[in-house]
């Protein structure tokens, strides 16, 4: 079997609602790997292998981040020894064609080790400390999900021949917005990898989990939202005027991308949730703004990330992969010595 492999880190819904986005347009098996439980609807030709938990129960000592040389990799945890052996038996068996890690610097050397084409998705901030920048020279593709030219690190500039920018990816990137004035309420967008504070003054009718908010989005007046790709994706597709209040992540990643917004115009850019008397004065500001969204390169931008994707490993000459026998298929993990 060859196909895709995929790797959904399981922070947020970010990460799975991208590779969905993607997958609309990736030709081909895929199998993914994640932390997280399967979709209630997987589309065809997908399985989705459910991997342990390995940020639960890491003792004193366990070194996790290996001297500075990774990220996340805790000594003597059981979750973390045996999600790398599922990967790792699935790649034994199946022979992808290539493997997209949606991130993990751990499981992206772990893949090129076994000798699997690596395509990593990177991500806005400061990515240049040392594992980051080993995982993105290991790599055989980096994936950029938003436009040349946007934004830059040293890490992306030393790897450039081998990076490709997509534009950013949105699952509405196929859907546009009513070209009427906007009258529907103020929207505040939470996520699932932690809401952002309401006010009496800025609220949402209704604070249920809606998978699909494109209506509310099209309409709103101004939209609030914190600074994740997927969120500032779905600004540009429908052309929202909006409040953008950057949350802290690692490496900075969402300052980053507000950066890029104040510079371009794009969006009200502020460091830090209104008081309830500061909320008129910044919907005011918001109001006036006429965002062009169309630097954000949204439109096909999940189709040229799975392009670039389905590129690496195609047309490969014969290959010298040993027989089949003895490997273990990813079920079998748990018997490994």
């Amino acid at each position: 079997m060859s196909g895709t492999g995929w790797y959904v880190h399981h922070h947020g819904r970010g990460h799975l609602t991208r590779f969905l986005a993607v997958r609309r347009h990736l030709p081909g098996p895929v199998t993914v790997f994640s932390t997280l439980e399967a979709p209630a609807s997987l589309p065809a030709g997908t399985v989705w292998v459910r991997l342990p938990r390995d940020d639960d129960g890491v003792a004193d000592g366990a070194e996790p981040s290996a001297g500075g040389a990774l990220h996340w990799a805790p000594l003597h945890h059981g979750g973390h020894r045996e999600r790398m052996a599922v990967i790792a038996a699935a790649c034994a068996r199946h022979r992808f064609d290539r493997f997209v890690v949606d991130v993990s610097v751990e499981v992206a050397l772990l893949v090129r080790l076994l000798g699997v084409p690596t395509v990593v998705v990177a991500q806005p901030g400061d990515r240049d400390d040392d594992p980051h920048r080993l995982a993105y020279r290991a790599a055989t593709r980096i994936l950029a999900p938003w436009a040349d030219g946007l934004q830059t690190t040293p890490v992306i500039e030393a790897n450039r021949e081998r990076v490709r920018f997509s534009g950013a990816i949105s699952r509405f990137d196929e859907r546009m917005p009513d070209a009427g004035e906007r009258t529907g309420p103020v929207l505040v967008l939470g996520a699932a990898a932690g809401p952002l504070p309401t006010s009496d003054a800025v609220h949402l009718d209704g604070t249920a989990w809606q998978d699909d908010p494109w209506t509310l989005l099209a309409s709103s007046d101004v939209v609030v939202t914190a600074a994740g790709q997927n969120a500032l994706a779905d600004l540009a597709a429908s052309g929202a005027r909006a409040i953008v209040v950057p949350q802290e992540r690692p490496f900075g990643e969402q300052r980053a991308s507000a950066d890029v917004l104040e510079r371009e115009g794009l969006a009200l850019v502020l460091d830090a949730w209104p008081s309830v008397e500061e909320w008129p004065g910044h919907l005011e500001c918001a109001r006036a703004l006429r965002p062009d969204w169309s630097a954000w390169r949204v439109r096909g931008g999940a189709a040229r990330a799975a392009a670039a994707i389905e590129a690496v490993g195609a047309g490969q000459a014969a290959r010298a992969d040993a027989p089949d026998t003895g490997q273990l298929a990813a079920d079998d993990a748990g018997s490994l010595p």
